[in-house]
């Protein structure tokens, strides 16, 4: 979903990919191009020390990062003990991108992610729902029996916005401008559109988790 059309074409091909036997992850068949499947920031973003960071900018509104979220879920629990995932909910304007970083940030906070994560994206792209007013947020929320003047609470609390903030900061610095994206280690990203495809996106990312463990 590009920053300008919030459209993007994520192309077959592209990337040739093999997979590791053992692993499940993926690799590419020759090293990945800087500048075609990658770019590398010209200022490193902060990091948390101890672990390699991939974060998954992401909108929930985007039709790719829906159709990303199932690969994304069997590739999370391969990845080695040295890399902390998380993702990140993008704003390209206000409205619904902001809603939509509030709602994720307000199940984080009450421990909801796991059950609901997925559920927001069908009901936007399966039951065609804006979630973008706070009246359908709660209702929503209540239907799948989350208590919804807590949700709110947490939706519209200080934490979140706080977060909203943090996380619109981190894509900016990431020059994040479509989604979804991979940062990995504050030092590069890559995406669907740059690599070839999801998967070979995932492939990249494994490549430079690779150059990030080698400093």
């Amino acid at each position: 979903m590009n920053r300008r059309h919030f459209s993007a074409r994520l192309a077959a091909g592209g990337l040739a990919l093999t997979a590791l036997g053992g692993t499940g992850l993926a690799r590419a068949q020759g090293k990945p191009v800087e500048g075609t499947h990658y770019v590398k920031l010209a200022q490193p973003v902060p990091v948390p020390p101890g672990k390699i960071e991939v974060v998954e900018f992401f909108w929930y509104g985007c039709p790719h990062c829906n159709a990303f979220e199932p690969l994304l879920e069997t590739w999370i629990p391969r990845l080695p003990a040295d890399v902390a995932f998380r993702r990140v909910p993008v704003a390209f304007r206000d409205e619904p991108f902001t809603s939509h970083q509030k709602i994720y940030y307000a199940l984080e906070t009450m421990g909801l992610l796991p059950s609901m994560h997925r559920k927001v994206f069908y009901a936007i792209h399966g039951e065609r729902l804006r979630l973008d007013k706070p009246a359908d947020i709660e209702a929503f929320m209540v239907k799948h029996n989350v208590d919804g003047p807590k949700f709110m609470e947490n939706f519209n609390s200080f934490t979140t916005q706080t977060k909203v903030r943090q996380a619109t900061k981190l894509a900016a610095d990431y020059k994040i401008d479509g989604v979804p994206a991979l940062g990995i280690q504050g030092r590069y990203f890559t995406s669907g559109t740059l690599a070839g495809s999801p998967q070979a996106a995932l492939a990249v990312t494994e490549y430079l988790i690779g150059l990030a463990r080698k400093g």
